[in-house]
């Protein structure tokens, strides 16, 4: 059984689920049944994470990039999307969960985007977890949209440029109101972060795992947190200036 410090928890966890695909290549199976396998450890981990005490939970479920597929792929997809809102709203309102999104979730077909926007409104309440789905997601084109909205606010006299540091910038971000990740993890054994919340990760723990999304479990989980746990979080500074924030005299 994995230990970990329940003291010492990440605030926010952030995942690239990758894999789906090769663990479908893998069982020779098509890859929407490796999607399909996906969405069960999407509720294994929001599980864990809600039991633990993870405050916030972010996972990459749809990007910018991913309407390039094929077509019968992203309607599968959508189709999926739309099933695990209908099946998991239930948990999700026993469990106090709160379901968010960041992304462009105007792109989604209409009728997933309907389901969404429900379930958002009927767990507005919830305050035990933020469960917030990266949808139609972007990093860089996160950043494009924050600049635009800047230049049009600043037009308008509403604020004043000389006023933009990275506090004020982070509240043009989908993100505003949630936390940097203190913890990345990506599965299947790529080493990159592929556009995903480029802003917020800059001084986020980042863990990789070889193992494939379909397979990712509970353990799987508590070995990430395990790892985040024995790291020194220094945000640029010495240890002992670190030391001194800890005991100030």
């Amino acid at each position: 059984m994995i230990k970990i410090d329940s003291n010492k928890l990440p605030r926010h966890i952030a995942i690239i689920m990758d894999g789906n695909g090769r663990w479908a290549q893998k069982h020779t199976i098509g890859r929407i049944r490796g999607h399909r396998k996906g969405a069960q450890a999407v509720r294994t981990v929001v599980r864990a994470c809600r039991e633990i005490g993870v405050k916030y939970l972010t996972l990459f479920a749809f990007s910018i990039e991913n309407w390039e597929r094929p077509e019968k792929e992203v309607q599968a997809l959508m189709l999926l999307l739309e099933e695990y809102l209908i099946k998991e709203i239930d948990e999700l309102q026993e469990q106090g969960i709160r379901l968010t999104t960041i992304g462009d979730i105007d792109r989604l077909h209409p009728q997933v985007r309907e389901k969404l926007l429900q379930v958002k409104e009927s767990t507005l309440k919830n305050d035990k977890m933020i469960l917030n789905l990266a949808l139609s997601y972007g990093g860089k084109d996160e950043i494009i949209r924050a600049v635009k909205k800047i230049i049009e606010e600043n037009k308008n006299g509403k604020i004043d440029i000389n006023e933009i540091n990275k506090e004020t910038f982070s509240n043009y971000l989908y993100t505003c109101g949630i936390p940097d990740p203190d913890l990345l993890i990506r599965t299947s054994g790529e080493y990159r972060i592929s556009n995903f919340m480029l802003w917020q990760t800059a001084y986020t723990e980042l863990y990789f795992t070889e193992v494939l999304w379909p397979d990712f479990t509970r353990d799987d989980l508590f070995k990430a947190i395990a790892s985040y746990q024995k790291r020194e979080r220094r945000f640029g500074l010495t240890s002992e200036q670190l030391k001194e924030k800890s005991f100030p005299n």
